[in-house]
């Protein structure tokens, strides 16, 4: 028995097991919030395609991000597509007989070539998906980022309460664009919207500019969900003829030749547009151009590469964004989702919201360190008064039980009771217990004396032995019983 005993393990200790429960309430919901975080932008960074990564809404690649089906779906049609890869050959090939210029990644476009998009034939649509602020300013639209999401809604074309300006889309159902919506810019003539706001249409050259939301539509992913199809084809396919700009990358900066042997030749203008030095010397819209404007093209001898390069560089400075543009829109939702987690473990922490429950003090102070405390705080903050009405609040609660007479006895009744027990006048005893808030701490510090002497003369308490004898008054005779 006394081996067992020995071998007995010690007890743990009292404060382990609470120590360790409170750790483990603290942790896990941190963990919980942790995975929810994680999961959430690791599920938003595999749903949303990058539109610089190889094959992005390219009409040859077959993956979830590709635009394999688009094309398709475009030829079942009857549309022909012709895919180019670089820019100034699809911007060559949108010319002459009407087409579409299909533009899946205007992010990837060079800002020496971003201007040539203004100058093409009022024949072809310009379609662009989601193109960046730098493009909108360039060409210009006259439109700009309002409100983005944090994933793609479908929405019906007449979402605003006006029917969509545009016949081929003014019957589809909803449709996966509201994921950029955009507003007017300031001093611009307004354009046409559809969708919410997914879709603009720029109305200063009849079926111009087409500017698109989102990429679901258009992608092999999404092309089968809501009437994504439909409007992808509807969109591209009305004029018969697409050209897909399909770019792989960043679009090296355009080559400007010298316009001999017959070759075209391109040249960089003031205004940041791109002219065609071709055959008749016209820009791409097949306009002609003014006096001069074929040297313009050829290469001035008496011009260096250093004037090309200045004019590439203000043609392409990007305007300052703002802060809601600065940063991507998983970083708001990250900011969002965070202060959520704060206010849920700080609610958490909080474990109660009814009113406190009573619980037993783990000491006991003393009544005198309770008073001195409390003394202190009143000295601090200079409250005479508040001291004051406390000392005295005391003083009637020792004195009217003595007296016979109920807590809501008048003034002057208490006042006649306390004066025939010490022998002082009503007065005197009405100014100490019902009196004004002494002026300076001294004064505070007599009244403090005196209700003290008062309370030992008319209540005394047990512990404080017999009540001191009270001299006789001089007014009264000794054997006077009152």
């Amino acid at each position: 028995m006394s081996a067992q005993v020995a071998a007995a393990p010690p007890a743990p200790r009292a404060g382990a097991a609470p120590r360790r429960r409170r750790r483990h309430r603290l942790l896990i919901p941190l963990g919980l919030a942790a995975l929810l975080l994680t999961t959430t932008l690791v599920t938003h960074a595999i749903d949303q395609p990058d539109p610089t990564d190889r094959g992005f809404l390219s009409p040859v690649a077959t993956g979830d991000d590709g635009g394999s089906r688009l094309a398709e779906a475009l030829r079942g049609r009857g549309v022909t597509v012709q895919r180019e890869t670089d820019t100034l050959p699809a911007l060559l090939a949108a010319r002459g007989e009407p087409a579409t210029l299909f533009v899946p990644a205007p992010a990837l476009l060079h800002p020496d070539t971003v201007g040539a998009l203004r100058s093409l034939p009022s024949a072809t649509r310009l379609v662009l998906v989601d193109p960046p602020r730098r493009v909108l300013d360039a060409i210009p639209l006259g439109i700009e980022p309002a409100d983005r999401r944090w994933a793609a809604q479908a929405v019906e074309p007449d979402a605003r309460g006006l029917p969509c300006p545009m016949p081929e889309l003014r019957e589809l159902g909803p449709v996966a664009v509201g994921l950029q919506r955009y507003a007017v810019s300031p001093g611009a003539s307004a354009p046409q919207f559809c969708f919410d706001g997914g879709l603009a249409r720029l109305l200063r050259i009849p079926e111009s500019v087409v500017v698109v939301g989102a990429s679901d539509p258009f992608r092999n992913d999404r092309i089968d969900e809501w009437d994504n199809r439909a409007f992808a084809t509807a969109l591209l396919g009305g004029t018969g003829r697409v050209v897909w700009l399909d770019l792989d990358g960043p679009a090296p900066p355009p080559t400007f030749g010298s316009g001999s042997s017959g070759s075209p030749a391109w040249s960089p203008t003031p205004g940041g547009s791109t002219e065609y030095d071709g055959p008749g010397g016209g820009r791409p819209g097949g306009r002609p151009g003014g006096e001069g404007d074929g040297d313009a093209g050829r290469g001035d001898p008496g011009r260096g590469s250093d004037d090309d390069g200045d004019d590439s560089s203000a043609g392409g400075s990007d305007p300052p964004n703002p802060l809601w543009s600065a940063f991507p829109g998983w970083f708001w939702a990250l900011l969002v989702q965070l202060a959520v987690a704060a206010l849920l473990a700080a609610l958490w922490r909080a474990r109660r919201l009814g009113p406190p429950t009573p619980e037993p003090l783990p000491v006991t102070v003393r009544s005198a360190e309770t008073v001195l405390g409390r003394a202190r705080l009143y000295e601090k903050a200079g409250a005479r008064d508040v001291a004051a009405r406390t000392l005295r609040t005391a003083a009637l609660d020792r004195l009217l039980p003595r007296l016979n007479l109920p807590p809501t006895a008048p003034t002057a009744e208490v006042a006649a009771a306390v004066a025939a027990r010490t022998g002082d006048g009503p007065g005197r005893a009405e100014e100490l217990l019902y009196g004004g808030a002494p002026d300076t701490d001294q004064d505070l510090l007599e009244l403090a004396r005196a209700l003290d002497r008062l309370t030992r003369t008319v209540a005394p308490h047990p512990a404080d032995g017999p009540p001191p004898t009270a001299a006789p008054h001089p007014h009264r005779p000794e054997g006077d019983a009152r």
